[in-house]
């Protein structure tokens, strides 16, 4: 099994980036999906979840209406969207399934 990230970086506040989880080794889309961020000296925390067939998603309340997290099947990739992004939402952002985890993707937003 392996998770690979991208799209992270540095953002001003109020801005946007897409980040994105390549999978492979598994049937992707037999299995929900989250995304899970770090911030420096705090437990890691649930962003976001969907569903196997992308039918239900759920998601952190300190992101809902910013965040959006899809997935593509044929692609074996999950995505999230964020947009409105606050200086609180730095972090490593992981993405995840099961005990599975990627090597994470840095978001930084300052100005």
């Amino acid at each position: 099994v392996r998770l690979v990230e991208s799209g992270g970086g540095l953002v001003q506040p109020g801005g946007s980036l897409r980040l994105s989880c390549a999978a492979s080794g598994f049937t992707f889309s037999s299995y929900g999906m989250s995304w899970y961020r770090q911030a420096p000296g705090k437990e890691r925390e649930l962003v976001a979840f969907i569903s196997s067939g992308g039918a239900t998603t759920n998601y952190a309340d300190s992101v809902k209406g910013r965040f959006t997290i899809s997935r593509n099947n044929v692609k074996n990739t999950v995505y999230l969207q964020m947009n409105s992004l606050k200086p609180e939402d730095t972090a490593v952002y992981y993405c995840n399934r099961k005990s599975q985890w990627g090597q994470g993707t840095q978001v930084t937003v300052s100005s």
